[in-house]
């Protein structure tokens, strides 16, 4: 998995640079992740990540079961390399990381 976008890697193989999973976020996708988009944080993957930004070096987490007023889970950032790449490419997709 250490494989960079490249000038043969079409951009679209890659995640974008920053994604969350609420629907009220501006970074809100649901196409892309209906694809399923692997996360690699700290050298390891992670399954419970609700935001992430590659070239700001931070991931978004669930902080336990507490949720806002609004009813959204409340999140705590944690700071570290992130790696991210889409799930239905198989063993060997092209990763996103911060070069």
């Amino acid at each position: 998995m250490s494989e960079e976008h490249t000038a043969e890697t079409p951009k679209s193989d890659t995640p974008p640079d920053r994604i969350s999973v609420q629907p009220a976020s501006p970074y809100f996708d649901a196409e892309k992740l209906q694809r399923g988009i692997g996360i690699k944080f700290k050298d390891r993957v992670r399954t419970d990540i609700e935001e992430y930004s590659i070239s700001e070096g931070w991931v978004r987490v669930q902080a336990g079961k507490t949720v806002d007023r609004k009813g959204r889970p409340l999140t705590i950032k944690l700071t570290g390399p992130v790696e991210a790449w889409y799930e239905d490419l198989g063993d060997e997709p092209p990763v996103a990381k911060k070069g």
